[in-house]
């Protein structure tokens, strides 16, 4: 993927190899909803700062659902690697 000269696909590949903290079932059930809160989190920032004239989609009657949906699948795979998820799960793991 890249976006105006930026080439996302080493930074994204080699997010694969941070380490895992997950121990038990609700460990990983914890982990995967502050995964999706931390997605969220990076939505929301996509969906602000990648507002520009220059866009990666032509202007046409798609071009909203097509940038919406560039910004799901790229907060989705980003999840978990900020570390706003692993404090979050840190957090709630401590308050049982």
């Amino acid at each position: 993927m890249k976006v105006e000269g930026v080439d996302n696909y080493i930074a994204l590949n080699s997010l694969d190899s941070m380490p895992k903290i997950i121990k038990n079932d609700n460990d990983a059930k914890l982990k995967e909803q502050t995964d999706k809160f931390e997605a969220f989190f990076i939505k929301k920032v996509l969906d602000i700062s990648i507002k520009s004239d220059n866009s990666l989609f032509p202007k046409g009657a798609g071009d909203e659902i097509y940038r919406s949906m560039y910004n799901d699948a790229l907060s989705d795979k980003l999840s978990g690697r900020f570390g706003f998820s692993e404090l979050l799960f840190n957090f709630l793991k401590q308050r049982g």
